[in-house]
């Protein structure tokens, strides 16, 4: 009788190639049109990815180059041209800049300095409608939207809200310079709002977290009043 042939490792080998790919080329027959839409649905998305972050990146220099222009305005008091700019002039207003560039960097900047100036105004409704619309990184930003609208709270004389917004502010970062002054703030609206016990807590966390800041000398006086 005849010796039956071994098949060698590289043909079983070749063999497994050859059936993988009749089959990847059988799945593919099956699911042509599917895999086609899923292809072009990643492109679509990848595109789209490279497309939103090329148009963040511009508006943010847009928004930056009009802060640059109207800032000024802003820190020499003319709050209501700050907000409007001067229309047919390259000036545009914070509330442009806004309006265009919400979502950027620069653009959520803007909010705080709009609702600076809307408070500067007097036009506490709007002033705390902008300062709570604030939604970008910057921590120190984060902590001055909470500290706007405790300051438009306690002008509506709300104290215990605005003590808590204050509180919120001062939570945001331990490192900024303002918080010893948020914690004050807060810790004067809760004595204004007779809440005597979260007024003394906070006067004593100033003590024990900030008791080398300037701010810490003020403390005693409300204590004393406590």
């Amino acid at each position: 009788m005849a010796q039956k042939k071994k098949i060698s490792k590289r043909e079983i080998q070749e063999d497994n190639l050859v059936t993988t790919f009749y089959q990847v080329q059988d799945f593919y027959d099956k699911n042509k049109q599917t895999i086609i839409i899923a292809a072009a649905a990643i492109a679509i998305i990848a595109f789209a990815s490279v497309w939103y972050t090329n148009k963040q990146i511009e508006d943010n220099l847009l928004a930056t180059e009009a802060m640059a222009k109207v800032i000024p305005s802003y820190e020499n008091g003319s709050f209501q041209e700050a907000i409007d700019g001067q229309p047919g002039t390259q000036l545009s207003g914070l509330k442009n800049i806004v309006e265009n560039y919400s979502g950027t960097e620069q653009g959520e900047v803007a909010k705080i300095y709009l609702a600076n100036s809307y408070y500067n105004l007097g036009d506490y409704a709007n002033a705390q409608e902008w300062y709570s619309n604030y939604s970008g990184d910057s921590k120190i930003h984060k902590a001055a939207s909470y500290a706007g609208q405790a300051v438009c709270l306690e002008n509506e004389k709300n104290y215990e809200k605005a003590a808590d917004y204050f509180s919120k502010a001062a939570s945001v970062s331990k490192f900024n310079a303002q918080t010893p002054d948020y914690l004050l703030n807060s810790g004067i609206n809760f004595l204004k709002a007779q809440n005597i016990e979260k007024a003394k807590s906070t006067f004593e966390k100033i003590k024990k977290d900030f008791s080398e800041s300037t701010i810490a000398k003020e403390v005693d006086k409300y204590l004393a009043q406590i």
